[in-house]
């Protein structure tokens, strides 16, 4: 499982020129499932998107987390996260999970970040989405499950 995390300033997304998700200072989180993934895999996402610490404190050090930041989380589900370009320049996505498997595993990565007392919006499952994202810092951090990187 993989996932891209900005720290922003705001971000929403848009499906057929309605907003379905939107927030202010936060992170917005882009989430990839691999085939095989479990819920072992929502929960080291979760626990790490929770825990991430980008947010400036009172010395201006990024030293906080998104809840102590007071921020929201906007995430969307992106299975060419798992695009393999090793060889050629068309991505492949044969390790990409399914749509059954892929929905059911980033939906439990959003509840178990939701359970951690943080404001989650989201975009819409398959989707054709137009994300807009305002990157702070610029801030983006790579996760991997299978840590791999």
């Amino acid at each position: 499982m993989r996932a891209v995390v900005q720290r922003v300033k705001k971000s929403r997304v848009t499906v057929d020129d309605k907003i379905t998700g939107e927030i202010g200072r936060g992170l917005m989180v882009l989430i990839g499932v691999e085939e095989g993934d479990t819920d072992a895999d929502a929960a080291y996402i979760a626990k790490k998107v929770s825990a991430l610490r980008v947010f400036d404190d009172a010395e201006g050090v990024m030293n906080l987390n998104i809840k102590d930041a007071g921020g929201e989380i906007l995430a969307v589900s992106q299975f060419t996260l798992l695009g393999d370009v090793r060889k050629g320049n068309r991505p492949s996505y044969f390790t990409a999970a399914g749509p059954d498997e892929a929905n059911a595993i980033y939906r439990k990565t959003v509840e178990l970040i939701q359970g951690n007392g943080i404001h989650v919006e989201e975009g819409i499952f398959q989707a054709e989405m137009m994300v807009d994202i305002a990157n702070d810092g610029p801030v983006t951090i790579l996760l991997e499950s299978h840590k791999l990187f």
